[in-house]
Parts: C-alpha cells; structure tokens; sequence
C-alpha cells in the first residue's frame, strides 16, 4: 500500500518589524541598532539591506552612520539568517552592552554576568569580539582590564591607542578606584575591615586555574605568592546575609573570591570558592538565583586625555536586586 506523506506547510516568511527607538538605543548609529535587531545576521548583509533602501527611518531612506533619535521609528526589512553561517565555527555575533560612558577615548560597560571578557581557553568568543563585530568601523577596540567570566559590572575599552596606554599604567601603578558589591553569607564582622593576605596561583589535578591564600610566611611556597589587599565595609545586613562593599588594592586573580571565601564568607552563588550545597539551594529555591554575587559597581581614574578624574557606577543587576530585597523581607 502506497502512503502518502502529508503535505508541508511552509515556513511563515519573516515579516517586517516597525521598531520605535526607546532610551537605550537613542543616539545610536543606524548600523549599530540594527546588528542588535538582527542578531546574527553578518555585517555585510546589514549594509547591503540599508543601501537597498530596505530600511527605512521615519519612513525615509537612511545611511549606516544615522543617528537615531528617542520615538523614531524604523522599518527592519525581513532578513533569513543562512545555515552555514550559524555552522561556522569561527563565527561571532555583533553585540552591544549596556554602556554606562562613551566619549572618543573610551568605551564602558555594564558586563553581564556569564559573558567572558574575550574568546580562549574553551570559549570561542567574548565580550570584545562581540562589540567589533557590532562595530565595524571602529579602528580601535581594546581591553583595558578584565572581569571573570561570571562577575557582572564596569568594564573599560579603550578606543585609541593612547587612552589604553594611559589607562593600563593606572590599573598597574594602582592609582585607580574599584569597588564591588559582593553578598556572602553569615553576619561579617564590622572590625574586619582590611584582608592583607598574600594570594598563590596554581594549577589543579583538575587542570584548573586555582587560588589560594598563603597567611603563613614560613610555607615553601611563600616567596611565589604575591601580596593582595581587599578593604571590606558592611553594606547592609540581610537576615543571616552581609551584602559587603569591597575596594581592591591590587589586582590579583580571583582575589576578591578568595579573600572573602578564606575569611570565612564565600561569595553566594560563586561555583569554584563557594558552597556548592548552599549555592544549589538558592539556585532549586523560591529565588532562582543562578549567578555568582559580584559585580563591579564603582570605577574611579583619571581620564587618559587629562580631563580630570572620573567616576563611573553601574546599577546591580535585576536578579541581584531581587534577591536582596526577597533577604530583606526573609
């Protein structure tokens, strides 16, 4: 007996989308605005739509170089996104952040949580090949320092050479301002205000990197160790929480994670220093939270084209937020 298989339905065509621009994306340049409509969708398609007219700002042709304006609306063509580019391995898409300062020196950055910093050691991209992508006619886009992968907050790119220059020397000569919220759990100790423990990086049997402290001078490992410095200030107390404001002195990987977690109060959620147990609860219970409790949320130094001194702060996430206010009423 001959079956005959059911017809297929066609695949709905993607339909034109009238988008009004809202306050993230007012001032954004037309190209910019839409690699982050169109996710996905190559740089080059994205010129080629807006030479041919199919983009439309106020019902208007429109250039790349557009500077969108708060209630304007665009008109985004329908675009298919071909197979073989998703197949690509070396593909990156476009993607803006959050920005917190732009000007023509620098670039920062709201990061989000779970976004590495740049592509290696397993992770095929990161946040900087993401915004070259999203801007393609930038000449210069840099790190100026870096977050993990699963801190949130203030990250600077510097957009000429010389402002990366001038900046990197700040970070290393320690002339610059960072401060973290970090929530730990159990009550921190108003007297326990400097941690000036030396930290040791090392490789697991895991093939990891790791952390550890080193307070005993006498260890044979002391003179590989490098002096790290946190200051720590209670923020507010949340029902058996500490939400702490934490200032680094230096830099060291890690060093907040491991300081914290070596006093005692492991950062909440953090999946290499903290309590696996207790991070599993939070992440199965009422809250959902999934993400490890740090974020960068003040950056103080001075302008590299000597302007004077900035000072940047970046909000804490939503899911932070919510969390402290559901400790609160506990």
């Amino acid at each position: 007996m001959k079956v005959e298989s059911a017809p297929q339905t066609p695949a709905p065509a993607p339909a034109v989308r009238r988008v009004t621009v809202d306050e993230n994306s007012a001032g954004q340049r037309l190209d910019n605005f839409l690699l982050r409509e169109l996710k996905g969708v190559p740089k080059t398609h994205i010129y080629r739509v807006i030479r041919a007219g199919e983009v439309r700002v106020n019902k208007g042709r429109a250039h790349a170089d557009t500077r969108l304006e708060l209630g304007d609306e665009v008109r985004v063509p329908p675009v298919r996104l071909p197979e073989r580019v998703l197949e690509r391995p070396d593909y990156v898409p476009a993607r803006e952040f959050p920005v917190v300062f732009e000007d023509d020196h620098l670039l920062a950055i709201n990061k989000p949580a779970g976004v590495a910093v740049h592509g290696g050691s397993g992770v095929s991209f990161g946040v900087i090949e993401q915004l070259r992508q999203a801007r393609p006619l930038a000449k210069f886009l840099e790190l100026v320092h870096r977050l993990d992968k699963e801190t949130s907050g203030l990250l600077l790119v510097a957009k000429k050479r010389s402002a990366l220059v001038a900046l990197q020397e700040q970070f290393r000569e320690r002339e610059t301002g960072k401060t973290y919220a970090a929530l730990v759990a159990g009550d921190w100790a108003d007297n326990k205000k400097v941690i000036d423990v030396p930290l040791l990086k090392f490789i697991g049997s895991d093939g990891e990197r790791w952390v550890r402290a080193l307070p005993n001078p006498n260890d044979p490992s002391a003179d590989q160790a490098k002096r790290s410095i946190s200051l720590v200030k209670v923020a507010q107390r949340l029902n058996g929480y500490s939400l702490l404001d934490v200032t680094i002195k230096t830099g060291r990987t890690h060093q907040i994670r491991v300081h914290l977690a070596y006093a005692g109060h492991a950062i909440v959620g953090d999946p290499k220093y903290g309590d696996f147990e207790a991070n599993r609860a939070l992440a199965r219970g009422p809250h959902r939270f999934e993400r490890m409790f740090l974020h960068a949320k003040r950056l103080r130094f001075a302008h590299p084209a000597g302007t004077g001194e900035l000072e940047l702060s970046a909000p804490l996430p939503p899911e932070c937020e919510q969390l402290i206010l559901a400790l609160k009423h506990k």
